[in-house]
């Protein structure tokens, strides 16, 4: 990407005037909180994405915000994407749907980040951070939510910075803008230390996000990233754990309804000469692959979640794209969602399969996402799909209160073609949760670790992430 001047960038494509009416609008949206900017810095695709470039975002301006002294505001740099929507209404990128619905994907990113004293121009690294995040966008296809999370897992300007993943939030200034071409409202990235990310997955990132508004070094009301933050909210106030998040999660559960993960499970009830059955699974070199209704299915599930409702139920199969609670998302390596399969099997000739026993595998840092699988939502009467980054394999757990499930309490173990249901009691919940409180702790397990429950007939097992890279050994 180059640096350039934003009467340098839009060129004519076709008879497509300079500024096309999409750019132009979130422009407008921009000079309307920085009149005096009108030619901002600008951070560019040097290969443009339709022309077979690596970056989906065609540019990133770059502003010098004064703050709000009134409410004690520090002065910042703040960051905002163009291309997430449609800018040109061409079909050259994006989809030409109308000016009635979004435009493109339908939100734009930004980012604020804390102007360090002397600083004459803004560091360039966010807009790599953007760009990277409009790629899983545009390859994955899943949209971001205000509240949504990205778990990073290192530093965002690569740097030794306990900055190392992200909250994502409506922009505290920019307002939705209308254009030709569909709606487009702003996210801001929030950079967030690992104890906050953990906090917003036991509870959410609203929660969290609304505590580090209270918080001047950790952003303030327009939640500004200080990138040499060195402590978190709970370091500064400790009380915040304790009275805000634990009560939250204790009242409300946890609105992630799934994570990508690394894992997979086998079904210890058939003897491994069954393995060649239509019905049977095959964990490891060559698992059976999902249908495309089945994909679908637990897209959705890992898109959607549960609404906050008495009667949970997992999404039907079905393309319904509607999203309320939102999955974690991703890291920058791994997509949530895997390929489908390019010949579509009919859903009625996969048969559900009941098991008998089931062995579950997880690597730490999924393992370490049981007790809020079963205390943030098995306890609240919801769901929770860990799904493979390796495969198509996917582990979805519901409770009792979860209807179109095909897990019952009569066949607790149920699968799908490389799809698995467990279905947990209430009572079987708390038990899991005593057997697995040294999952809760911060400091790493020593692994492998096994927990089986015999009268269950189910086993779990925490391993190296080598056993799941190598897959044969």
């Amino acid at each position: 990407m180059d640096e350039v001047r934003p009467t340098s960038g839009a060129q004519a494509h076709g008879l497509v005037p300079l500024f096309p009416p999409g750019l132009q609008a979130i422009y407008g949206e921009c000079r309307r909180l920085y009149p005096e900017q009108a030619n901002p810095l600008q951070v560019t695709a040097i290969v443009k994405y339709w022309l077979g470039g690596p970056d989906p975002l065609d540019y990133i301006s770059m502003y010098r915000s004064t703050g709000c002294p009134a409410q004690d505001i520090q002065e910042h740099w703040h960051y905002v994407s163009f291309g997430l929507s449609d800018l040109y209404g061409d079909n050259r990128v994006h989809e030409f749907t109308g000016a009635d619905g979004p435009s493109g994907f339908g939100f734009e990113l930004t980012f604020r980040l804390k102007r360090e004293t002397g600083e004459t121009a803004p560091p360039t690294w966010p807009a790599e951070l953007m760009q990277g995040l409009a790629r899983y966008v545009f390859q994955s296809e899943n949209t971001f939510c205000s509240g949504d999370h990205v778990s990073w897992h290192s530093p965002l300007d690569n740097s030794e910075s306990r900055i190392q993943h992200m909250l994502l939030t409506e922009d505290p200034q920019m307002q939705p803008v209308q254009t030709p071409f569909g709606s487009v409202s702003f996210l801001q990235i929030v950079g967030v230390c690992t104890e906050e990310l953990k906090a917003a997955q036991q509870w959410n990132g609203q929660g969290i996000l609304e505590l580090m508004r209270g918080v001047r070094v950790a952003g303030g009301p327009w939640l500004i990233t200080d990138m040499r933050r060195g402590e978190t909210i709970f370091d500064i106030d400790p009380h915040l754990q304790q009275e805000r998040v634990d009560q939250g999660i204790e009242a409300e559960g946890s609105n992630l309804s799934g994570v990508s993960a690394k894992c997979v499970w086998d079904d210890l009830s058939r003897p491994p000469e069954d393995e060649e059955d239509s019905r049977s699974i095959c964990i490891g070199s060559q698992p059976r692959r999902l249908s495309d209704k089945d994909t679908e299915q637990i897209r959705e599930t890992l898109r959607k979640g549960l609404e906050f409702n008495s009667k949970a139920a997992l999404p039907p199969i079905s393309s319904q794209r509607q999203s309320h609670e939102r999955p974690q998302w991703v890291s920058r390596k791994d997509s949530l969602e895997s390929e489908s399969s390019a010949a579509i099997v009919p859903h009625e000739l996969v048969r559900t399969r009941q098991l008998e026993s089931v062995h579950l595998k997880f690597n730490q840092e999924s393992g370490t996402l049981l007790p809020l699988c079963l205390r943030g939502r098995l306890l609240h009467g919801r769901h929770f799909t860990y799904k493979s980054i390796n495969g198509d394999t996917a582990i979805t757990f519901v409770s009792t209160g979860v209807e179109g499930a095909f897990a019952t309490e009569e066949h607790p173990y149920a699968a799908h073609g490389p799809w698995l249901q467990i279905l947990l009691t209430e009572e079987f919940v708390e038990q899991m949760l005593g057997d697995l409180q040294e999952l809760n702790t911060r400091e790493e397990t020593k692994l492998p670790k096994e927990y089986s429950w015999p009268e269950k007939k189910l086993k779990i097992s925490v391993l190296p992430d080598s056993v799941f890279d190598n897959p044969l050994q």
